[in-house]
């Protein structure tokens, strides 16, 4: 196993769709990539919500894409499961959680890709594949069927090898979906403090912008770290909400990877104090989101911080520093690639208002044909 977890043969007519293994697909369990999940799992009895404009439109499901171990992580490394192969370098992380999903179109093995993000699991694998993905509103994705990682972040989006692919993507998603009229011509640009962005990526993200003749404001959203420490006091006490069950069965405990189990206890050792205040700093973090729009259109800061680190080196990096403020806020998100001079491409993270989607695609758009890519 490494891209697939499950590969499928399907009659269908429309384009070739990975499926990631937390998202139901009738006749097929869901594993979400963890021995301690596919030990009991049996058989979907339904498809999940999420994949009705899919089999409406004759889509072919090429397989359930791999994925980090429980969706809980973001390298993208998994032993059980197999790591799969970033189609960029091989001996570099792919990213995660949905990590089967980025390489699946990365690699031309599906031509769209449903993931999930969470916490960034859609953006990062995304930006470490040289591949597009949209983290979408909070809500706007039905998530019937599909198996949790934290309920009050997660969320499904789609991912291509550009944003033609994306959108299309988001069409199966929600039938109907179009970029906006006119992308947008005013965008924050935000270096949020405290995170250390590679030079080259930077100067990406400034050039991409430049290019496409957008007007660029410099903005700044306060207490970005700990927008981000806030997120961490929901996300993990809801996975170990979710997941911690799972902890209980000494046969089932033994069959998952032990930094799972290390983020599953740190989970449930957060107080409650400790989570109500981060839901309350949660309600005026989307504020300053909220007032921030009203100056600018859209704001564009880097995906991840840094290229990919090699496998080995998997656990030495804080992935998700620039996605996870923005999962707190409940925003859509663009990761788009770019070109750099160095050996491996940038990733741009254009986030939106609240079902701002299609103003992002169109956005994207624009950037994505004055900057050159995609990378493939």
């Amino acid at each position: 196993m490494s891209t697939f977890i499950t590969t499928l043969s399907s009659t269908g007519r429309g384009p070739r769709l990975a499926v990631k293994d937390l998202i139901d697909v009738v006749g097929v369990p869901t594993t979400a990539g963890s021995a301690a999940v596919a030990r009991d799992a049996v058989p979907a009895s339904a498809d999940a919500e999420c994949l009705r404009g899919a089999r409406a439109a004759d889509a072919r499901i090429v397989g359930k894409a791999n994925l980090h171990e429980l969706a809980f992580g973001t390298s993208g490394v998994n032993r059980w499961s197999g790591t799969p192969v970033n189609p960029l370098d091989p001996t570099l992380i792919p990213g995660g959680s949905s990590s089967g999903s980025a390489v699946a179109v990365g690699a031309g093995e599906a031509d769209l890709a449903y993931g999930s993000d969470t916490g960034g699991s859609i953006r990062i694998p995304a930006a470490f594949c040289g591949v597009t993905g949209l983290k979408t509103s909070f809500g706007r994705v039905p998530l019937g069927g599909v198996r949790p990682l934290a309920p009050s972040f997660d969320t499904v989006g789609p991912m291509a090898r550009d944003v033609a692919g994306t959108v299309a993507a988001m069409a199966l998603l929600e039938p109907g979906f179009a970029p906006a009229a006119s992308g947008a011509r005013v965008v924050g640009r935000l270096r949020p403090a405290g995170v250390d962005v590679d030079p080259a990526i930077d100067a990406a993200v400034d050039r991409a912008l430049s290019e496409a003749g957008l007007e660029v404001r410099e903005v700044v959203l306060d207490d970005w770290e700990a927008a981000y420490r806030a997120g961490l006091d929901i996300l993990l006490p809801e996975a170990a909400e979710v997941s911690g069950e799972l902890l209980e069965d000494p046969a089932r405990r033994a069959l998952i990877g032990p930094a799972i189990v290390a983020r599953l206890e740190s989970g449930l050792g957060i107080p409650p104090e400790r989570i109500l205040a981060a839901r309350a700093f949660g309600e005026r973090w989307r504020a300053a989101f909220e007032a921030l729009f009203g100056e600018v259109e859209l704001v564009a800061l880097a995906s991840v911080a840094f290229f990919p680190p090699p496998i080995e080196e998997e656990a030495s990096k804080a992935y998700n520093a620039l996605t996870l403020p923005v999962n707190l806020a409940g925003l859509p998100a663009l990761s788009l690639p770019l070109r750099t001079d160095a050996a491996l491409p940038a990733s741009l993270q254009l986030v939106g208002a609240h079902h701002g989607e299609e103003l992002l695609v169109a956005t994207g758009a624009l950037l994505e044909a004055a900057a050159g890519s995609p990378i493939h």
